[in-house]
């Protein structure tokens, strides 16, 4: 089995989803909570059945129930829910006479279009408002310190708000646009970083430091509220 299978099984009870995933780098078994998908993932190590790696969700049933009462609640995009955009809530409100765009106006996000497409359309429009306002700032704090990004893309990473790769490819989690400015400067910055340092030494943080005045700040955010960006959409 490769890549990553979803599954619906009971435990204690109660039904929950489970990604099943086998790793070939995974020396053991692993077991986490995953809030996209508001039930938990399982890591199978190459020699380790699904049977087998079933049997230890069983065994973790306490704790991985406990994990999961603490999840936030999903909030689906539709007609009348809220949803922080930059950190600031707005309301989802379905407005068919305006076609197919969508508008945000004092704190209303306003999506034209039939009913059965405003999750796509907010979610295609969040994700364009993340690109532009990660692009230019990306490049921005890469210009000062004299370096230039292979690429910069938005993507929807299950674990991550940002990643650098040793090309130089710069990703960015969508959902970034959902948290306060500072939070996203902070994250662009760190990211920006690796352009320079590609490790977590103090010579990185100090870049970061050069980069963003919000590292702790930022840090500190994604720490408390980071699973409940993950509960939208």
């Amino acid at each position: 089995m490769t890549g990553k299978i979803v599954k619906h099984i009971i435990v204690n009870g109660q039904t929950i989803s489970l990604a099943i995933r086998r790793s070939p780098r995974a020396r053991r078994l692993a077991l986490r909570v995953d809030s996209t998908i508001g039930g938990a993932e399982l890591i199978l190590p190459k020699s380790v059945s699904e049977y087998e790696g079933l049997d230890f969700v069983t065994r973790r049933a306490a704790w991985l129930l406990g994990k999961l009462d603490q999840l936030p609640l999903r909030t689906p995009f539709h007609d009348g829910a809220v949803l922080p955009i930059g950190g600031v809530n707005c309301v989802i409100r379905h407005a068919p006479k305006i076609t197919r765009s969508v508008k945000l106006e004092d704190g209303v996000l306003n999506v034209g279009g039939t009913d059965d497409h405003v999750a796509r359309r907010v979610r295609d429009w969040l994700r364009r408002e993340a690109r532009d306002a990660i692009t230019p700032l990306a490049w921005e704090k890469a210009r000062v310190i004299a370096s230039k990004p292979d690429r910069i893309s938005i993507r929807d990473q299950r674990s991550r708000w940002g990643s650098c790769s040793h090309k130089g490819g710069l990703s960015f989690n969508w959902r970034l646009i959902l948290a306060p400015p500072m939070v996203l400067d902070y994250v662009v910055a760190h990211e920006a970083a690796h352009l320079r340092e590609m490790n977590h030494a103090p010579a990185f943080w100090a870049v970061v430091d050069q980069l963003t005045d919000h590292a702790t700040a930022g840090r500190h955010w994604l720490k408390i509220n980071g699973a409940r960006l993950h509960s939208y959409g």
